[in-house]
């Protein structure tokens, strides 16, 4: 028997072991695209701690941390242990980059001497009830239900109210950086909750809607303000709490009836370009960001990643959608954002340039602005207000 084998045999061997690997590359795309898209549209339960925690000194004041951002400018909440524990940082006093010696402002609870790993947030209070300012705990009523929220009025009597809306993976503690210049600027705030944030409601499929369910929310605390004796409206939104304000404006008649203006602390701008972005961040090539837009906008999404209906993320591109707005905008956006790129912030304000005064910051992280440069964010915020 002939052991020669022929050239049309290689070819179909070759062509057979390519159409394998072509079908579990399509394969491994189709699940990492899955996963990622899963992942976007759920509500964060755990979250990565990023730092080890190399040297607590406790009667010296001082903790000493490794990891990305040790060294970030500014004072920040840190979490530890699993969130079992919580303690502020000052400034750096010693090291760069991957390892720095800061202040230690004081451990709220938890055993810092002991903790091994935790992560910095820009939540630096834990309540209203440590600024020193007059606050309420109120219910707002939204299409799922009770909501809690936080009412701090001004120092005077006012019809001028500032709506907080804080952003994913956060809760209300993330809008009270914000009190100060508001309250300096003579308005009250309410700082509400949106379904699924942990605190209010949750939907029906536990699952992120990126600014095209949670609006609904925005517009019933609106709503709480003009009950209560609003008459000039402020919405602020946080990263994607701004997809959210915007989709409020764009969608309700109620909000747009009181609205003077609208401030965007670090925004979800164009949702299929940070999609791009966090897929390279997370070692993926830049086209699964983009599938996975497409993904979440398709029918398929529902059987995926569990939301209740597709996400029509083309509506919810303020940039495309800019000449719908009328309202004047406050947009505050770092290059150094590391999470929401600046591009799609940049694109929006240029879009309108009638509407929106951008304000870029350098070296700060997102929705971090105030704890890298406070005088500069709280006068923004403060001078704007003023101005309305």
């Amino acid at each position: 028997m002939s052991r020669r084998v022929s050239a049309a045999a290689v070819i179909g061997v070759a062509a057979g072991v390519a159409a394998i690997t072509a079908a579990v590359a399509a394969t491994l795309a189709a699940v990492i695209t899955a996963r990622f898209a899963r992942q976007v549209v759920t509500p964060v339960t755990t979250r990565e701690e990023e730092f080890r925690i190399t040297a607590v000194d406790l009667a010296a004041g001082t903790v000493e941390l490794d990891g990305e951002d040790a060294a970030l400018a500014g004072r920040y909440g840190l979490w530890f242990e699993h969130d079992s524990g919580h303690a502020r940082l000052g400034e750096v006093l010693a090291g760069e980059g991957r390892s720095a010696l800061r202040r230690l402002d004081g451990v709220d609870f938890g055993r810092l001497d002991r903790a091994k790993r935790g992560r910095l947030d820009g939540w630096l209070h834990l309540g209203p009830w440590e600024l020193g300012r007059t606050y309420e705990n109120v219910v707002v009523e939204t299409p799922l239900g009770p909501s809690p929220a936080w009412f701090i009025p001004a120092a005077e009597p006012t019809t001028d109210w500032v709506v907080q809306i804080h952003g994913r993976g956060a809760k209300r503690q993330e809008t009270l950086r914000a009190v100060e210049p508001v309250f300096a600027a003579g308005w009250n705030s309410l700082l509400a909750s949106y379904r699924n944030d942990g605190e209010a409601p949750e939907s029906v499929d536990r699952r992120y809607g990126l600014g095209g369910t949670e609006w609904e929310d925005a517009v019933a605390a609106v709503r709480y303000a003009r009950e209560h004796g609003a008459e000039r409206i402020v919405l602020m939104g946080w990263s994607m709490g701004g997809a959210i304000v915007l989709q409020a404006v764009l969608r309700s008649e109620e909000v747009r009836e009181a609205l003077v203006g609208v401030i965007l602390e670090s925004p979800a701008i164009d949702w299929v370009d940070i999609l791009r972005f966090q897929g390279v961040l997370n070692g993926l090539p830049e086209e699964v960001g983009a599938l996975v837009g497409r993904l979440l906008s398709t029918p398929a999404a529902v059987g995926v990643t569990g939301v209740a209906s597709p996400i029509d993320l083309v509506s919810l591109n303020a940039v495309s959608r800019a000449d719908e707005f009328e309202t004047p905008m406050l947009l505050m956006h770092s290059e150094d954002d590391g999470y929401v790129p600046i591009d799609g912030a940049r694109r929006f304000a240029e879009a309108r340039p009638d509407l929106v005064q951008f304000e870029v910051f350098n070296g700060a992280r997102h929705t971090k602005l105030w704890n890298h440069d406070p005088i500069r964010w709280t006068g923004l915020i403060r001078n704007w207000l003023a101005e309305r």
